[in-house]
């Protein structure tokens, strides 16, 4: 079995220098290429996204039924309830019930207003949205409206270091961060078949296979990603074949250590009996 072991070992390590690399020759990619490169793409909102949603005017009083969590205090001065906005946060708060999630017809049930449909929008599309529905029929002034994305996440399953679900606190995530939040991927990680599973703003899915050997993943439509990206990376072949084999030979050898050891256990037995006689 070492044996085995360690020319699996051997192999993997023969072709670790054009396996494990990012970016090859990236110095090569024009300048002028790599200023096209959007460094932000903004998200679509698809079902089961949660929207923190904030309505602000001079005269908050006029716009406080159009926010979760504010009140008229003692003194008839709006304030804000003691929130935990944090998701997951402590406190035994449930600061779920305070955003806004988006259902599977894509609508949100928004104060007063009632359903708004928000999904397959941008946040530009979801603030004029909202600020169409309550001006002029609740507010004579145009209101300031916040949209946020709570759930930003994306999957890291495979051969990473840290494998897990990886959140993002400002709606964005390229491909390079959440690998290097999930811990980077392990030397048995194949870097040139990454696959990306999407589902896009209509609710289909789709997959895509990465190379992050190739430099021209830096250019990739596929870059920036969006909010629950699955990303898988499988163990290279010869890991895998290396862990089969060592899987097998653990597998034989103690079958045939059972076997020798119950032949053994009956010999002595046979001997110890013909003793007695």
């Amino acid at each position: 079995m070492a044996i085995v072991a360690f020319i699996a070992i051997l192999s993997s390590c023969s072709s670790a220098p054009k396996e494990v690399p990012y970016f090859v020759e990236a110095e090569t990619i024009p300048e002028s290429m790599l200023a096209q490169i959007n460094p932000y793409v903004e998200p679509f909102i698809i079902p089961g996204d949660l929207l923190d949603i904030q309505v602000t005017a001079t005269n908050m009083k006029s716009v406080m039924s159009f926010n979760k969590g504010l009140y008229l205090d003692e003194k008839g001065e709006v304030a804000h309830l003691n929130l935990n906005r944090n998701m997951g946060g402590g406190s035994g708060t449930n600061s779920y019930v305070y955003y806004y999630l988006v259902g599977t017809d894509g609508c949100i049930d928004f104060p007063i207003v009632g359903k708004i449909k928000v999904g397959g929008m941008k946040k530009d599309q979801i603030i004029k949205t909202i600020t169409d529905k309550i001006m002029p029929k609740y507010v004579t002034e145009k209101p300031t409206i916040d949209v946020r994305l709570v759930n930003f996440r994306v999957v890291c399953l495979g051969a990473f270091n840290g494998p897990g679900i990886i959140q993002s606190e400002n709606e964005h995530l390229n491909i390079l961060e959440a690998v290097a939040k999930a811990g980077d991927l392990n030397i048995q990680g194949r870097r040139d078949n990454i696959m990306l599973i999407r589902t896009h703003s209509d609710g289909h899915r789709s997959i895509t296979r990465l190379n992050l050997n190739d430099k021209s993943i830096l250019y990739s439509p596929y870059y920036n990603l969006c909010q629950n990206d699955i990303l898988y990376v499988e163990p290279n072949k010869y890991m895998a074949e290396g862990s089969w084999n060592l899987t097998k030979s653990y597998t034989v050898g103690m079958t045939l250590f059972s076997g020798v050891t119950a032949v053994t256990a009956m010999v002595f037995s046979i001997l110890n009996y013909i003793k007695k006689d």
